[in-house]
């Protein structure tokens, strides 16, 4: 072992994974922050849980120059882009991407911190530190991993990361069961994590992390008989693994594991749907990881709970309530996750989980942006049904994605503004006493009523859910676009419209002797109506 251990540390400093150089701490621990923080939020907001995520975005720009293995940037940055698009998913399928996300992480610091170490271990304390509290380690076997690394005894410092990391997997391996459900497909995830931070470890033996990713297709599948193969592999693998490492290199003094390694044993396997209700229900304790939604939903095999959570989204939405909307889109993500296999394998899938997290995170939701989600979820069904879908549906999804949220209220509220211009300068024009020009500028401004409305209370809607102030958000009821009653007040107001602008416009034809024949009174009585016009003319 110490032979074997000594090579590879040395192999490592040697090869070209980057001089020796410190990371950032401070990124590294607000990244570390921001990721359990999105976990944390995800339980009771998609919107919150998206600004950690934005967050730890910013902090892994800070910390990606002080990295030296690009690959481990690149892993990073793609898991971050699968955490957001899992945030429309399940709480369940956030957490197991910031696991991984977490892994690499780790693996980026062990890696770094063995090299720093083997060239300069005086100046290697704040990373070992920071090191030790990563993999669990506290009280005397800290202070034994700091002696070691100051005394630049590599070999030794390896070894109790690697024991700590082997206890951790084989905790979560064994409570895995060869069953579809969301602990499985977490403790899978923590697994995994853990082996990738320590990979390369010489008494890995046969044990990849390809291994772990196999066990996680097949469950995400549903091929439970080759899961529960998988498992037994793993935790066959993962066996050896702290095999190797009972014997401490070098003569070191073997000070206790605080990751108890656990029997290898299956207990019997959990419903589906006792595991869907509480996804982390069997998964280890954990306490920077939240406990699972008291509501949290069964799986289902169909697209209705889909549709149900969608459309009282969208009755939420007419009402103007965006932040019940939100929740119920939440809701809508989760049972999108749980749907039957060709559905989640269509084309437009990936698509669709995108719209409903960005849908979570928009300001001013209105029933159309809803209404697009409902389309875009049927056109998923014929496609994977292979059947046509409709181009006017993947048109509205298109407009849905680009014109909504602040930009739709922005755009209306400088409409409704500039409304204003015509109807002063008709009145500028040409006056206000003579009969008909009134009734013309009275039928444009109901002509322009639609888009005034919409500006003015779209805003005070918008500002109102920015702010959480109830009166406000409610505001966008009184557009005439957010609701079916909108449609008669439209036709009604369009009608007056035609009514005055017609009673207009006819009645300037007759003064102009464009209509009908007048005796001469009328005409000299018309000259006086429109005298005011003549004379601005």
């Amino acid at each position: 072992m110490t032979s074997r251990s000594t090579s590879w540390l040395l192999t490592a400093a040697l090869l070209g994974a980057g001089s020796a150089g410190a990371q950032d701490l401070g990124a590294y621990r607000a990244l570390a922050a921001d990721l359990d923080g999105a976990v944390t939020a995800r339980v009771t907001s998609a919107a919150q849980a998206l600004t950690r995520l934005d967050a730890a975005d910013a902090d892994l720009k800070k910390l990606a120059p002080s990295l030296q293995n690009r690959q481990l940037v690149s892993a990073l940055q793609g898991s971050l882009e699968r955490a957001r698009g899992s945030l429309a998913r399940s709480p369940a399928e956030l957490e197991a991407q910031v696991l991984l996300a977490r892994g690499f992480m780790r693996k980026a610091l062990y890696d770094q911190t063995l090299t720093l170490l083997a060239s300069t271990p005086a100046n290697g304390t704040a990373q070992l530190r920071l090191l030790a509290g990563e993999f669990g380690l506290s009280g005397a076997a800290t202070q034994a991993l700091l002696d070691d690394g100051a005394a630049g005894k590599l070999p030794r410092v390896a070894w109790r990361l690697q024991r700590e990391a082997a206890g951790k997997i084989g905790a979560a391996l064994n409570t895995a069961q060869p069953t579809q459900s969301p602990a499985t497909y977490l403790n899978l995830s923590r697994g995994m994590a853990w082996f990738t931070a320590v990979q390369d470890a010489p008494g890995a033996g046969d044990l990849k992390v390809s291994q772990f990713g196999d066990a996680l297709r097949q469950l995400t599948v549903g091929d439970v008989g080759a899961l529960g193969t998988s498992l037994t592999a793993l935790r066959q693998g993962n066996a050896g693994f702290v095999k190797s490492l009972a014997s401490a290199p070098s003569g070191a003094a073997v000070t206790p594991s605080t990751t108890p390694t656990v029997p290898v044993t299956v207990t019997p396997a959990r419903t589906p749907n006792a595991a869907a209700a509480d996804p982390t229900a069997a998964t280890p304790s954990n306490a920077s990881r939240p406990t699972a939604s008291a509501n949290a939903r069964p799986a289902r095999t169909d697209a209705g709970e889909v549709y149900a959570a969608l459309g009282r989204a969208l009755t939420a939405a007419g009402h103007g309530d965006p932040a019940l909307a939100r929740e119920q889109l939440g809701l809508a993500g989760t049972a999108l996750a749980a749907a039957p296999l060709s559905l989640r394998g269509a084309q437009g899938y990936d698509a669709l989980v995108f719209d409903l997290g960005a849908a979570q995170a928009r300001t001013a939701l209105r029933p159309d942006d809803v209404q697009a989600l409902i389309a875009t979820l049927s056109g998923l069904e014929r496609r994977a049904a292979g059947q046509p879908v409709s181009v006017l549906d993947n048109v509205s999804a298109d407009v849905a994605r680009g014109f909504g949220g602040w930009l739709r209220v922005l755009v209306f509220a400088l409409l409704a503004a500039l409304a204003f211009v015509p109807l002063y300068l008709l009145n500028l024009a040409f006056g206000g006493r003579n009969t008909y020009w009134r009734a013309i500028a009275s039928g444009l401004a109901l002509l322009l009523l639609p888009v005034f409305l919409e500006g003015l209370f779209g805003l005070l809607g918008a500002i109102g859910d920015l702010t959480g102030v109830g009166a406000l958000r409610a505001a966008s009821n009184f557009t005439l676009t957010q609701n079916a009653y909108g449609l008669p007040l439209w036709a009604l107001s369009a009608a007056l419209a035609i009514g005055l602008t017609t009673f207009g416009f006819r009645g300037l034809c007759q003064q102009f002797g464009l209509l009908g024949r007048r005796s001469a009174p009328q005409q000299e009585s018309a000259a006086a109506q429109s005298l005011d016009w003549d004379e601005d003319l």
